[in-house]
């Protein structure tokens, strides 16, 4: 258990540069302390100590704002920067070294009826290894999110992520292949760092826009020219003189 701690504040001391000793990390950090009550909360759940363990949970939600179910699965050095509004679903599973920002959800799109039917049934999602969520990102049903994926804030991802790639919108799109990413293991703030991700619906549509733009450009040259031809003076063609009149013609005519 202290061995899990002390990693929970070399996590925090390694990608917070606001936490400057171990000591306030430990006594100040509700990210930190939200994950503590957790771990305990999960081994009471695990032992079937189910009503104690939900106590446990509720009393840590009511400390840091930081609501996490005791039957999610989370993995070593989690991070919860700020946590505000952070919420875990059940059956939620998270690798080692993951981030979450503010207000990120992980949660289950299940029917609110026959709950007896969906009991123990996966609902939520699950997070790889190095994995950040940026704030306010909602992360919905049963979806995997792969290894060293990066989340962009307010995104609304519905489907699987593959490893290493970043997906930004609503509902979330990738802007950068799997195949082509140059992302690595190293920290990234808010999902992005310093990188510049547009939405890529945005993209599509400045690129339809300018092609409307240049194609409008060119109806208006054409009509230009169409308009010049039109008012321009109509060259009289001359007259054809008459053909001359071939010898048997005139021995004929005479």
């Amino acid at each position: 258990m202290f061995k899990h701690i002390s990693e929970e504040i070399t996590c925090v001391m390694e990608r917070d540069p606001a936490a400057r000793t171990r000591l306030e990390v430990a006594l100040l950090y509700q990210g930190f302390h939200a994950v503590v009550f957790h771990r305990l909360a999960h081994w009471l759940w695990e032992r079937n100590w189910r009503l104690l363990a939900r106590l446990l949970s509720q009393f840590s939600r009511f400390l840091t704002g930081i609501e996490i179910h005791p039957g999610a699965k989370i993995g070593r050095k989690l991070f919860i920067d700020h946590g505000m509004g952070v919420v875990i679903g059940e059956t939620s599973e998270i690798g080692d070294n993951v981030t979450l920002y503010h207000d990120v959800t992980l949660g289950g799109v299940a029917p609110s009826i026959d709950s007896d039917a969906q009991r123990g049934v996966k609902r939520h999602p699950t997070l790889g290894d190095d994995v950040i969520i940026a704030s306010g990102a909602q992360i919905i049903g049963p979806i995997t999110i792969g290894k060293c994926a990066r989340v962009g804030a307010n995104s609304v991802v519905l489907k699987d992520v593959p490893e290493r790639t970043t997906v930004v919108g609503v509902p979330a799109r990738a802007v950068n292949g799997a195949a082509k990413s140059t992302q690595d293991n190293r920290f990234a703030a808010y999902g992005v760092g310093n990188h510049d991700l547009p939405d890529p619906v945005f993209k599509v549509m400045d690129g339809l826009l300018d092609k409307v733009q240049s194609l409008s450009m060119r109806v208006e040259e054409l009509e230009n020219e169409r308009r010049t031809q039109a008012e321009s003076p109509i060259a009289l063609k001359p007259k054809k003189k008459p053909a001359a009149r071939t010898a048997s013609k005139t021995k004929a005519d005479s």
